[in-house]
């Protein structure tokens, strides 16, 4: 059975052989060759943990760099093949959980980068793999929200990123609110409402892992 995550991954390699290696994405400073650097990266070196912890992240750097330097084909290849046996992302639990958001990300960081770009068409089964993800994740998400977060679908139904005062309620389908949370506030199709101050803290907050 095709998971999310696989489907993801095969888009997110589509997209990025199609936009070449010198795409602006939605990630600051990075071109869709950093972009596809970082994804192998992830999943194939232990330097990866540089994404949490702070300590490791120059190492981080100094390997993402030396993978960004190889042939743009052999990096999107690597993406298509999945992570090594040794990799935990070649667990299929663990592949669906983690990477499925991870891919879903990424594809709209570089279609969202390129102009008159529109929101994808996502389908309700993926959508609510996206939903129940962030219901899952959304404290990580919000950890370092300025003001109270809350995060609404059109349904009503709700998940709180943020406790605190004032609280802005972000509402919008999962997809977006999913962007939002992770750090793609601009990009993302959403109403916010709340206090107006407040609003403008959290769209300038560096929210996401």
């Amino acid at each position: 059975m095709t998971t999310h995550a696989k489907r993801e991954r095969l888009l997110l390699a589509e997209l990025l052989e199609a936009a070449g290696p010198d795409a602006p994405t939605l990630c600051e400073g990075w071109t869709t060759r950093d972009l596809a650097a970082h994804v192998v990266v992830r999943e194939r070196r232990g330097e990866a943990a540089g994404i949490l912890v702070k300590a490791l992240a120059p190492r981080l750097e100094r390997v993402q760099q030396e993978y960004a330097a190889k042939p743009y084909e052999e990096l999107l290849q690597l993406i298509r093949t999945g992570p090594p046996r040794f990799s935990p992302f070649a667990l299929k639990q663990l592949d669906e959980a983690s990477n499925t958001v991870e891919f879903f990300v990424h594809s709209e960081d570089i279609r969202r980068a390129q102009p008159d770009s529109a929101p994808r068409d996502v389908d309700p089964v993926l959508s609510e793999a996206l939903w129940k993800r962030l219901e899952r994740g959304a404290r990580l998400m919000g950890r370092r929200s300025p003001v109270g977060l809350v995060l609404r679908r059109p349904d009503g139904q709700t998940a709180v990123a943020h406790r605190g005062t004032p609280v802005v309620t972000v509402t919008g389908e999962p997809a977006e609110l999913v962007l939002f949370a992770y750090g793609r506030q601009h990009a993302a199709q959403v109403e916010a409402e709340g206090d107006k101050d407040a609003v403008a803290k959290l769209y300038a907050a560096s929210l996401g892992v």
